[in-house]
């Protein structure tokens, strides 16, 4: 995730000075080979704009190469914290110190600056403590106990198995172990490198200038040349649904399982509620999906979709109600049952009551953004996320951009996912050492990590022929079957279809979508293609190896129909 090597200046040859976000830094002679070399496919990085190869002919590069040989030293990595620019404490200020803070600490060490971190409860943030992490470690408790409970399965490998029971406390340890574990992994990887790590709510009190302190108690004042603001988000509770820990729950509650209830209702079936109904169906539950919209898992490729559905709801012990809101959830008391009241989502009429052992509410994430001190610098958040440009440079009421002031990760609403926060850090670090980074995250894979798994990257089927019909091309269509994988056979996993949205034209990648076993591996082959503006007709002549999971991938690639003629480059995606 981190660029392997940094290149420094070590001498004091003036180079042209630009402007970044309102403040002016002199470009390192490595920045402006990049900007002016004409060879763009020998100098790829992920999520970085043509714009930044474009200039000179090759020819006057001979000079500057000279230059960078002498003028620049080459490290792997920088044995402490930076000095501070002149007049400030610190180079850089991150608040939150979650996946995206994390990520965006490490790199801006390895460029040299001084760099702290704030962080108001504890590291890791939700990802590692109420999120991707746990959620993980139940996960794969799931998938074991639902093998082991698939007795055909079994038996089609000639074993022969014992009813296959858990101990939930021996779960719950599982995934808090796991959440220690990586927690102090993030903690020492940062005071190794010498990031300082302040504890306390951070709040921005002025143009490069933030307090940070224990609530009610001293608070001190800082000052940065850049600051990033990194708090992410917590669950989104609608209005009506009363939350009391214990038998109507989060994410963030349903992460200690502190009890297997007999009969669930999860509200919502994204990502979150399709993983937790796969935790609970293998432990035993009883589970009933409420959704607002007419489809269950929306926001997934409609053909995704209703093939997962086949698979992973229709079989198991989950039904469903769908273009329903649940508009008033009361927990369970004196003996009595969780109570949800539905309505239909169009008609506003009702339409049922439940009563179920728990509810689990799974409607998203909200941003974590008050109390932030965001009125000193003048900006107003827009339902809560604070707004940026496609540099997540922070834009002020006004409309205009807030000078060293950065926002990445689910506080800005881009692309609410740990590894997408910590790409925005990254980008941000690269802006404030000099040199310009866009982030194309139509190259940002996600995953649903439930079994079998699923995942993305890029572009739905739909998507892409909205976009199609209005920038007049034609799109194309592949799939290939885990049922023709070797090893998928092997693993009698053969479940599954891998589907690639693409331009016949020029071979550009739109969208590629998984599911099968280890759906959640394979499609970093595809975003990496998308970042790197990788062409259909140079992939498909890549090897894989045999008997692989990859053969998948490889196979779906060379199954795509590119015109022969193709000359023109694929279009530079636009940064969203």
């Amino acid at each position: 995730m981190h660029s392997a090597i940094s290149l420094s200046l070590s001498s004091s040859s003036p180079i042209t000075a630009r402007s970044f976000g309102g403040a002016t830094s002199n470009s390192s002679a490595s920045d402006l080979f990049l900007r002016n070399t004409s060879t763009p496919t020998q100098l790829r990085f992920c999520g970085l704009r043509r714009e930044a190869f474009t200039g000179c002919k090759s020819s006057s590069n001979a000079p500057l190469l000279k230059q960078l040989r002498h003028n620049t030293t080459i490290s792997a990595s920088l044995n402490g914290n930076g000095t501070p620019s002149k007049g400030f404490d610190y180079d850089l200020v991150i608040i939150g110190a979650g996946v995206g803070g994390h990520g965006a600490a490490l790199h801006a060490v390895e460029k040299g600056l001084k760099t702290a971190i704030i962080e108001g409860d504890v590291v890791g943030g939700t990802c590692v403590n109420r999120g991707c992490v746990p959620s993980k470690a139940l996960l794969a408790v799931s998938g074991r106990m639902r093998e082991l409970q698939n007795e055909h399965h079994m038996k089609s490998f000639g074993l022969q198995v014992a009813a296959a029971g858990y101990d939930r406390q021996g779960v719950a340890d599982h995934a808090e172990n796991l959440a220690t574990k990586i927690r102090n992994n993030l903690t020492n990887s940062m005071k190794s490198l010498g990031v300082d790590i302040l504890t306390g709510v951070g709040t921005v009190v002025g143009p490069q200038k933030v307090k940070y302190g224990k609530v009610g108690g001293t608070e001190t004042v800082i000052t940065a040349k850049d600051i990033i603001i990194a708090t992410g988000s917590v669950p989104f509770v609608p209005k009506g649904v009363e939350v009391d820990g214990k038998t109507v729950i989060t994410s963030d509650h349903a992460l200690k399982l502190e009890t297997v209830p007999e009969w669930i209702v999860i509200v919502g079936s994204g990502y979150i509620g399709l993983e937790f109904s796969d935790v609970y169906t293998a432990l035993g539950s009883e589970v009933t999906f409420v959704e607002a919209l007419d489809q269950l898992m929306p926001g997934f490729d409609p053909e995704i979709g209703k093939l997962a559905q086949r698979v992973l709801i229709n079989p198991r012990k989950i039904d469903y109600h769908t273009g329903v809101f649940a508009t008033k959830i009361t927990p369970a008391k004196e003996g009595k049952p969780v109570i949800i009241e539905l309505i239909d989502a169009k008609t506003k009429e009702p339409k049922d009551t439940l009563e179920v052992d728990a509810a689990l509410i799974a409607t998203g994430r909200a941003p974590f953004t008050q109390g932030l001190g965001l009125e000193n610098v003048n900006v107003e958040t827009q339902r809560g996320f604070i707004p940026v440009d496609e540099r997540m440079r922070v834009i002020d009421s006004k409309g205009e951009l807030v000078p060293h002031l950065y926002c990445i990760g689910d506080a800005n609403g881009k692309m609410m996912l740990a590894h997408a926060a910590s790409a925005q850090g990254i980008s941000v670090v690269e802006q404030v050492s000099g040199k310009d980074h866009v982030l194309n995250h139509l190259s940002i894979p996600a995953a649903c990590f439930t079994h079998p798994e699923i995942s993305m990257v890029g572009l739905t089927e739909p998507q892409a022929r909205e976009k199609a019909e209005k920038e007049g091309f034609e799109i194309g269509i592949a799939k290939t079957s885990f049922k023709a994988n070797t090893k998928a056979l092997a693993e009698n996993e053969g479940e599954g279809i891998a589907k690639l949205i693409y331009r016949p034209d020029n071979g550009e990648i739109l969208g590629v979508h998984i599911f099968g076993m280890h759906a959640a591996d394979l499609i970093h082959e595809a975003s990496n293609a998308i970042a790197l503006g990788t062409r259909i007709q140079d992939i498909k002549y890549v090897v894989h190896a045999h008997p692989t999971l990859s053969e998948v991938i490889d196979e779906l690639f060379k199954s795509a129909k590119v015109k022969n003629d193709v000359s023109s480059a694929v279009a530079e995606p636009v940064a969203v």
